[in-house]
């Protein structure tokens, strides 16, 4: 069980960081600075994040199913990739050990 919790943590932290990068540094850059070309050195992290975001999904997917988690759960577990904050905070709880 400690690869599947240890998948499960190293994809959360990653998808936070790039949800982080992608919510509060791509995208205010593309809407907000009138320079094209300053945006389009940022370009690489909507791409990392969408090739990587199915593998947190897939991680999360595991581990729900290995700790027989219920519906309910393993919805918040998928979910909780979309928003920088969530991702820490279920990987923090995932570590504690607490139930979900």
């Amino acid at each position: 069980m400690s690869g599947v919790i240890l998948r499960f943590r190293i994809m959360a932290i990653w998808a936070g960081v790039m949800s982080l990068l992608l919510w509060f540094g791509y995208m205010p850059a593309k809407y907000l600075v009138p320079s094209e070309s300053f945006y389009k050195s940022f370009i690489w992290i909507p791409i990392l994040h969408g090739f990587t975001y199915p593998i947190y999904l897939l991680a999360a997917l595991h581990l729900a199913i290995a700790q027989r988690k219920s519906l309910f759960s393993t919805a918040l577990f998928l979910l909780s990739g979309t928003l920088p904050i969530a991702s820490f905070w279920i990987e923090r709880q995932v570590k504690n050990g607490s139930k979900l």
